[in-house]
């Protein structure tokens, strides 16, 4: 059995794609674990709780340096004891003593194409207005190893998704979501509790 942890800051509409494909058997041998948010306002926690897995918020807020939120992060994971970490939407950088911790354990969705729209300050909505103001006709996910950088791991899975003439960042935002991160995200997860690719 896999025990996953997933990582959080907003709605948890990954989350929920995960979930309802642990439930309907498309993510096999694999159970969620815990979630954690950086931010208490997220309503991913909601969808944990409803779904009967303990949520807790570790924000750099309560602490007083970043290397003190770090170390308490870091702590907490190393707890919990996952088999693998998911970043579903986690806005929060994972500290290098984490990743260090969990090499090649950790896994992220980033809504582009890796290396286009990616690192730095592309995230949410910003990478959709991005690939508009550029004009490509083709943008979608990517999942993949999270290392020291940002978007920077090996690229596990990715999944191409058409612009169209009209779209604006929310609509190509939710396309992407709907055609390509629920999709991908929870078909990683599920390759790695097969066994098809490795962790670790």
């Amino acid at each position: 059995m896999l025990n996953v942890l997933v990582m959080v800051s907003g709605g948890g509409t990954n989350l929920q794609a995960i979930l309802d494909a642990v439930d309907n058997g498309a993510i096999r041998n694999t159970k969620v674990t815990a979630v954690i948010s950086n931010n208490p306002n997220a309503y991913a926690l909601e969808r944990a709780k409803n779904h009967g897995i303990p949520a807790e918020v570790i924000s750099p807020k309560n602490y007083g340096t970043r290397e003190e939120f770090n170390e308490a992060l870091t702590e907490r994971v190393k707890a919990l004891c996952p088999d693998l970490i998911v970043l579903a939407g986690c806005l929060v950088k994972i500290p290098a003593q984490m990743v260090d911790a969990f090499r090649n354990r950790i896994i992220n969705i980033h809504p582009a194409l890796i290396p286009s729209f990616c690192g730095v300050g592309f995230y949410g909505l910003r990478v959709h207005e991005a690939a508009l103001s550029r004009g490509v006709k083709v943008t979608g996910a990517t999942v993949h190893f999270v290392d020291e950088g940002t978007d920077s791991g090996p690229i596990l899975l990715q999944k191409a998704v058409d612009v169209l003439p009209g779209d604006t960042a929310e609509v190509l935002q939710k396309r992407v979501m709907e055609q390509a991160e629920w999709v991908i995200l929870p078909k990683a997860i599920d390759m790695i509790a097969a066994g098809e690719i490795p962790i670790g």
